[in-house]
């Protein structure tokens, strides 16, 4: 059953990358070279891609060196460019791995209910550090509380998570980098619907596919009725509290004949993206999606953080915490680099003429 929200007005986002807060340089990976043209270029990860990638789960790490974990809601395969920035962000503090550290990581394959055994596993290790991103950092502070943590690509509040006492000094263990400090996801997504509204100008009632109980959805559901508010749109959600659900949130866009589509950012839809599409790509209406990856997979649109260096900027955290820095001495982080994607091979098989001022705006431009 769909929940209408009649909200009419006005609003504009703005693609605006800067804030008074501590930035982080970015970097840039793209999934597909092949089929993105880059606005910018940034200092990117191709040295960590000549590295290799190698199933770091299924390694044995070394009883001399320091031991760092990793832990991913996502399969090894969907997360390896991830790893490859987490130990790229090592490497540029001066560590290489085999030699200054050993590196653990375990993949929860889109099972979020795997987190607590495999947060339990790393724990057995003993490492110095684990990294973990969105859920898994909570399941990690929860169950590990004596544990250093690096949070990363973290979209809640982690003074109200309990992560930290203040961004500028997190005091005890924990410290990391979220995804947007300033105005929270009310600011983030009035900028991601506005952007959107420039490429479908005649959107007229919005289905956001995603939870809104909680957590992120329930912020994301609160920002885009207020963005609906301003920008005259009406606003229809079609909930997705299980993988289950897919089938039935999309039949009820169908039913209520929305004209476009905005896919939440929960993390069970991220990392589960290949479920995701098939009911995206039957739909035939514009999407938008939160992460870069899925502007490269398939959607109109996407516009946010970079997830990738996010982990690169963690992996020089946990550098220096293994020189000696303690995690509360570290200020939490602002990502800087937001990540513009406009898919043009969706905008063709969709008829939609893509404005040249936001071609000029995006980073990745899929052909």
């Amino acid at each position: 059953m769909s929940k209408k929200l009649d909200i009419s007005g006005l609003l504009r986002g703005r693609h605006d990358d800067t804030a008074d807060v501590v930035w982080l340089p970015g970097t840039v990976n793209p999934r597909e070279p092949d089929f993105i043209m880059k606005r910018r270029e940034f200092i990117g990860l191709a040295a960590a891609s000549a590295l290799g990638f190698a199933r770091p789960a299924m390694t044995q790490t070394r009883p001399d060196l320091p031991v760092v974990g990793a832990l991913f809601p996502r399969t090894a395969e969907f997360a390896k460019n991830s790893v490859a920035a987490l130990r790229q962000g090592l490497k540029e503090a001066g560590l290489v791995e085999g030699s200054n550290y050993s590196l653990a990581v375990r993949f929860a394959d889109g099972d979020l209910d795997r987190l607590p055994q495999l947060a339990r596993d790393l724990g057995e290790l003993k490492p110095k550090v684990i990294v973990g991103s969105a859920g898994a950092a909570n399941v990690i502070h929860r169950l590990l509380p004596e544990q250093p943590l690096v949070f990363t690509s973290y979209a809640a509040d982690p003074i109200k998570a309990g992560f930290a006492e203040s961004y500028v000094r997190p005091g005890g263990i924990t410290t990391g980098n979220v995804m947007n400090a300033i105005g929270g996801e009310e600011s983030l997504t009035q900028k991601r619907i506005g952007l959107f509204k420039d490429l479908v100008p005649n959107l007229a009632r919005l289905g956001m596919i995603g939870s809104a109980k909680g957590g992120l959805g329930l912020l994301e559901a609160g920002a885009l009725q207020n963005a609906a508010a301003r920008l005259g749109f009406e606003l229809v959600h079609c909930p997705v509290e299980a993988l289950d659900d897919l089938e039935g949130a999309f039949a009820a866009a169908r039913r209520e004949q929305v004209s476009a589509i905005y896919i939440s950012g929960d993390s069970r839809l991220y990392i589960n993206m290949p479920r995701v599409m098939p009911f995206v790509l039957a739909s035939q209406k514009p999407t938008l999606g939160v992460y870069p990856e899925w502007g490269r997979a398939g959607l109109l649109m996407s516009y946010s953080t970079d997830v990738d260096d996010d982990f690169r900027r963690a992996g020089i955290y946990v550098a220096k915490i293994l020189g000696g820095t303690r995690p509360g001495d570290l200020p939490i982080e602002q990502a800087s680099k937001f990540t513009l994607v406009v898919n043009l091979k969706a905008a063709k098989a969709l008829g939609i003429t893509v404005p040249p001022t936001l071609l000029s705006l995006a980073d990745e431009v899929i052909e």
